[in-house]
C-alpha cells in the first residue's frame, strides 16, 4: 500500500446538527474531570509554515492514557442509566452503582484494539460490574495486561479488528440477556451505543474551542484526527459543521497499512478493505462505522494515509518537544506533515502564515509503545 490522499471541496459549506451541552455537563460532574492539555508547539507553526499550531493532548484523561474514556464514560452511564429507569438523564455513578447493586449483574461487552476495552473495563468496575473484553491475539502484552489491571476477563481472537467484533458480537447474543455490547462502531440494527459514544466524543472539541479563546485566537483553520472506524472524526465533524461556530478543515489521518475511510471516500460508498499490521494500533480497522460514514463522506474536507515510518518519526518528534504521544496520536502530525507537502496533490489550501492548526493526540506512548519503549 502507498501513501494516498483524497478532498471533498464541498465539506467547508455542509451543515449538520451539534451535540446537546448536556455531555459536558455529564463529564464535569465526574471524579477527575479536567480539561486535557491543549499545548502550544512553535516549533511545529515554524515548520508547516503557519502561525500557530497547538496539541489536543489526551495522554491522561480520567486516569487513562487514551481519549477513549470521554466516550466510554458517557455511553456506559447512559445504557446503563436507562437499564435502572433513567432513559434520558446519566445517573450520578454513586447512584447508578446503588441501582445497579439491587438487579442481576450484567457484563459488559467490548471488541477493542487496546484503550477502548480498557475504558469499558474501567466504567464496568467503577459500576461494581463485571466485564469481558475481546482483543487480537496481536495484542501487544502491555496492553492485555492494562485490560485485565481494570478487572476485565481479557479473550483473545485470532484475526483482524473485524472478527474481533465479530466474536464479542456473538458472545452478546448468546448471553441472553446478561451482557450488553459497548462497541465503538456501529452497524445496521445496532446504532445506539456507537452514537452515545461519539456524542461523549464531543467534549474534546468543545474543550479546545474554549482553550484557544482563552488564549485569545479567535480563528481555526485545520483540525488533524487520526481515524479506525471514523467515530473521533465524526465528533469532530458534528461540531465543526453545525451552524456558529467556527468551519476548519478538517482532516483525517489513518494508516496506510489500514485505509477504510479513505478507500471508502474514493469508492463513494461504504467498503471494507483488508488490513495489515500497523504500529498504529488504536487505528487498524478494516471497515467503518455505519453511523460515522455519512459524516465522513459529507463533511470531511481530506483524508491522508501515513506510513509506519512517518508515524515512527512523528512520535519521536513529540516526543522532544515535550509531547507523549503514541503512533495513533502522532499519527495526526503525520498527516498534517502528508498534506502540507509541496506536492501539489496533496496541497491544503486552508494552510497559510496565518493559519492556526489543532493537533488531536489520542494517546499516550504507554497506551501503545513503539519498538524499544
Amino acid at each position: 500500500m502507498s501513501e494516498s490522499f483524497f478532498s471533498n471541496p464541498d465539506a467547508r459549506g455542509w451543515r449538520t446538527d451539534g451535540v446537546d451541552g448536556a455531555v459536558q455537563e455529564f463529564h464535569r460532574s465526574l471524579p477527575g474531570y479536567r480539561r486535557s492539555p491543549l499545548t502550544e508547539v512553535p516549533q511545529l507553526a515554524e515548520e508547516l509554515g503557519v502561525a500557530r499550531v497547538f496539541v489536543k493532548d489526551e495522554s491522561s484523561r480520567f486516569g487513562l492514557p487514551a481519549f477513549k474514556m470521554v466516550g466510554a464514560s458517557y455511553a456506559v452511564s447512559r445504557v446503563l442509566s436507562e437499564r435502572v429507569g433513567s432513559p434520558d438523564v446519566p445517573l450520578a455513578l454513586d447512584e447508578l452503582r446503588d441501582r445497579l447493586a439491587d438487579q442481576e449483574p450484567v457484563t459488559l461487552v467490548a471488541a477493542t484494539d487496546g484503550n477502548h476495552g480498557r475504558a469499558v473495563a474501567h466504567m464496568a468496575k467503577l459500576t461494581g460490574l463485571p466485564s469481558r473484553i475481546f482483543v487480537s491475539n496481536y495484542l501487544s502484552k502491555a496492553a492485555w495486561a492494562a485490560i485485565e489491571s481494570e478487572g476485565a476477563v481479557v479473550v483473545g481472537v485470532d484475526g483482524p479488528y473485524d472478527d474481533v467484533v465479530a466474536a464479542a458480537r456473538a458472545f452478546v447474543a448468546d448471553s441472553g440477556g446478561a451482557a450488553i455490547h459497548l462497541q465503538d462502531t456501529a452497524w445496521p440494527g445496532y446504532e445506539h451505543v456507537p452514537q452515545l459514544i461519539v456524542d461523549g466524543y464531543s467534549t474534546i472539541f468543545v474543550e479546545a474551542d474554549a482553550q484557544l479563546r482563552e488564549a485569545g485566537i479567535d480563528r481555526l483553520d485545520l483540525v488533524a484526527i487520526p481515524v479506525g472506524v471514523g467515530s473521533l472524526a465524526e465528533a469532530g465533524i458534528r461540531h465543526y459543521r453545525q451552524e456558529g461556530g467556527w468551519t476548519p478543515t478538517v482532516l483525517s489521518v489513518e494508516p496506510e497499512n489500514a485505509p477504510s475511510v479513505i478507500v471508502s471516500l474514493q469508492e463513494g460508498k461504504l467498503t471494507t478493505v483488508e488490513t495489515e499490521y500497523t504500529i498504529m494500533a488504536g487505528l487498524n480497522c478494516g471497515t467503518p462505522s455505519s453511523n460515522s460514514w455519512p459524516y465522513l463522506l459529507h463533511g470531511l474536507d481530506a483524508a491522508v494515509t501515513v506510513s509506519e515510518a512517518a508515524a515512527a518519526a512523528a512520535v519521536a518528534d513529540l516526543r522532544q518537544l515535550g509531547i507523549d504521544a503514541g503512533p495513533c496520536g502522532a499519527s495526526s502530525l503525520a498527516g498534517v506533515r502528508a498534506a502540507a507537502s509541496e506536492d501539489s496533490r496533496r496541497g491544503l489550501s486552508s494552510l497559510g502564515p496565518e493559519s492556526v492548526v489543532v493537533l488531536v493526540s489520542t494517546e499516550s506512548r504507554a497506551a501503545n509503545p513503539t519498538a524499544g519503549e
